[in-house]
This record gives C-alpha cells, structure tokens and sequence, in this order.
C-alpha cells in the first residue's frame, strides 16, 4: 500500500545538518510517511548519514543521487518526485527540522485542488550547531523559551512557534505573507505537480519553487496559508552558489510565467522518463 505522504527535501553536502533534520522525522506523530532524500551530489559523509538511519532507524528512506554538477536542485527535486510512491508530496530542506506534528499537520489541511504553505524559522549559526539530538528529541529545539535563552534573538518571526490552536488560526488568516510555495515548507497533490511537469529545469538558485507554485495557481491549484501551523526550523548556513545572474534570469522567467499564465515547464519532469 502506498505512505500516505512523501517527504521530499534536497541536501548537497551537508551531513551534520541532514542527520540533524531527520531527528525530526524519527518523532513525527504520524508514523506512515515515506521520505525521499534529493541528493544534489553529496560526497561520502552524506552517503554515510543516509546509510547510519536507513540501518539504525525506522525511517522509510529513499536515497536519489546525482553526479554534482554543480547547483542543480530543480531536476534532482524532479527525479524524487518520480521516486515518490505517494499521492501527496510534502517538500521541505535537507537542513530544517520539523516540529513533530509537521507531517500530521500538513495532511489534516490537504484538500483536493489546493496546495499548502507553511512557515520556518531561522536559527542563527551558534544557535543551529549547538542543537543536540535530545533537544530535538524532547522538542527544547521549538520551545521559544528555551531558544531565547540558547541565542535567538526575540522578533515577530518566533510567533510561528507559538501553538496555541486559537493563535495559529488567527496568525494565518491575518498574516499579509502570500501564500507561496516555499521550498522549505509547502506540500501539494502528485497528480497536480506532475500535470505542470515539475520544477522547471532551466532555472538555478532565486525564486525557482516561487516559479513552481505560480504554474500551479496558472493550473487553478489554490494557496492555502498555514505559515503558522506547520512549522520547521532552519539551521543556518551559506549559499555559495547564489549569483546575481542567476536570479536576474530567474526573475525574467518569472515573469514570463505570470504574463502569459503559463502552467507546464517544457525543462521538467519529462527529462527522466
């Protein structure tokens, strides 16, 4: 029988952080979840994390690899998705931790002709290494008190970890944060996702999972915010492969998008089948 969802994430080298991420799927409350690990051309270490859990948890785990040819997210996102087994795909990163209801959260609020967009918070680095997996474990790692003291500085974005039902409810139907598809907090139907042919390949780093959930609205996909319900929390790091032209072209293709209310990428999921 198929999981009732598929947790899809990217990692490039970065093995302390991926361990660290799946802490967070070992204490979901939903149990029935496969997840299906993006590599975008790791090295041995991360091979060697991916091997520890699959060995020493009971984490479903799917490994999909590419040769690193550099920055190449979009058509390693795609080959997951084909990996995939279940009707509903949940994407995040391969250096956020969920909160342990994330996963139970996201399937709660799916609903047929709609995808979700859910929220993160960004730990500084000191803040990021120090995390043990006790803390994740015992859940000190979403507890605002607990970061206060270990570092973060208090600001309006900690509220996302305020979970209070009543608060959560209130915070996503006042927030003036689009309902995006954000590349570390989003989910949405296979069927749908595969009908827009994927991420589009010819886009590098800025605004590529934006471009996504754009196509997806051009589809009639609806946004649904729940930037305050199902939270994870990301752990700080650089972004080498950021450049000004790539965000320029991305922009332009963005733009394409949302004048001519394109909906499938002709550079998609068809380039694996």
């Amino acid at each position: 029988m198929k999981n009732r969802a598929s947790v899809i994430f990217t990692t490039y080298n970065q093995p302390e952080w991926l361990r660290k991420a799946l802490w967070g799927y070992e204490c979901q409350t939903e149990k029935d979840f496969e997840i299906v690990i993006a590599d975008d051309g790791s090295g041995d270490e991360t091979r060697a994390v991916v091997e520890d859990f699959k060995s020493n948890s009971s984490l479903n785990i799917k490994h999909v690899w590419h040769p690193d040819e550099g920055y190449q997210k979009c058509p390693i996102l795609n080959k997951a998705i084909i990996a995939s087994d279940s009707d509903y795909l949940i994407f995040t990163d391969g250096d956020c931790i969920p909160r342990k209801d994330f996963i139970e959260v996201h399937l709660k609020h799916a609903e047929p002709g709609c995808f979700l967009s859910g929220g993160t918070l960004r730990l500084p680095l000191s803040l990021s290494q120090q995390l043990t997996r006790e803390d994740v474990v015992e859940q000190r790692a979403f507890s605002l008190s607990w970061l206060f003291r270990h570092g973060l500085k208090r600001s309006n974005k900690s509220l996302k970890l305020v979970k209070a039902k009543w608060f959560t409810q209130f915070m996503n139907f006042i927030t003036p944060t689009n309902a995006s598809w954000n590349g570390h907090n989003a989910s949405g139907w296979k069927k749908d996702i595969v009908a827009i042919n994927g991420f589009n390949e010819d886009m590098h780093y800025g605004g590529q999972d934006r471009e996504f959930g754009e196509r997806l609205m051009n589809y009639g996909i609806i946004s649904k915010q729940i930037r305050y319900s199902a939270v994870c929390i990301h752990l700080e790091h650089g972004r080498p492969y950021k450049t000004k032209e790539s965000i320029r072209k991305n922009r332009e293709i963005r733009n394409n998008v949302k004048r001519n209310r394109i909906i499938k990428t002709e550079q998609g999921i068809n380039n694996h089948i």
